[in-house]
């Protein structure tokens, strides 16, 4: 039970990587709140993957301030401290890149880049004063250094998170609070399923995979526990891409049948 006695707080829980990641979490000994804008989604996670005691979930948006500073009340309030803060909630639009309105680009960076901005400031201002250091964990992605433009401001998103996460490791060292940023390739949840590989196609997609599958939700949760843990404690400021290999490749590799 590496996180017993830990608090951990996970954006984007209701679903996808962040649900798997609060499970994992909750397996290894730690509270875990969870939080996300899909209440009726958010509720029914918390209800299955633990009780009262152990899980908490806040309905919040993420790219409003004052929701993100209630998240981390909420979280000192009921549990008392927090130990591990995982900005992972996110939204893709896919379209052509022209076709990008101001409405639709201000909405995917609100999310997903000031989302993780102020998640980090919020986390970091508690574990301060906590006095005791701690951890945060962005989620980026594989599209945060290669251009794919159907998914454009997604991917200018995840590239602003990687320096999110960068300058304020350098910040938040000397109070012991190690940031880091994790990068997964194409993984099975709900936002890849819909008109992301409606667009794609499967097919392209495992072409460019040297592993020649789709990761799953858990072995990113894996990835973030790892980070998480003592195991990593020299790790911070850099961010780490399970891919399945696809960011080695420099060609498409033929799909399994």
């Amino acid at each position: 039970m590496r996180f017993s006695g830990k608090v951990v707080v996970i954006t984007g829980g209701a679903q996808g990587i962040g649900r798997s990641t609060a499970e994992r979490f909750v397996q290894e000994g730690a509270r875990v709140v969870i939080a996300d804008v899909n209440s009726e989604g958010l509720f029914a996670t918390a209800a299955e993957i633990g009780t009262d005691e152990n899980v908490l979930a806040v309905v919040t948006d993420v790219a409003e301030k004052d929701q993100v500073d209630t998240l981390i009340g909420e979280t000192l309030r009921n549990f008392g401290r927090i130990d591990v803060m995982v900005n992972n909630a996110g939204i893709a639009s896919v379209m052509d890149f022209l076709e990008v309105t101001p409405d639709i680009f201000d909405h995917v960076i609100g999310v997903n880049l000031k989302g993780a901005f102020l998640g980090t400031q919020a986390a970091a201002r508690a574990m301060i004063a906590q006095g005791e250091g701690g951890v945060i964990i962005n989620m980026s992605s594989i599209n945060s250094g290669l251009a794919n433009p159907n998914v454009a401001t997604y991917a200018i998103s995840k590239g602003g998170m990687n320096q999110v996460t960068s300058t304020a490791a350098v910040a938040f060292a000397p109070h012991g609070i190690r940031v880091c940023g994790i990068g997964p390739g194409t993984i099975a949840t709900e936002i890849i399923k819909g008109a992301f590989t409606e667009r794609a196609g499967m097919d392209a997609i495992l072409s460019r995979t040297p592993m020649g599958r789709l990761g799953e939700p858990e072995e990113i949760a894996g990835v973030v526990a790892f980070l998480a843990s003592e195991d990593a404690s020299y790790f911070t400021g850099e961010t780490i891409y399970p891919d399945g290999g696809r960011r080695i490749l420099n060609y498409t590799v033929p799909v399994r049948e």
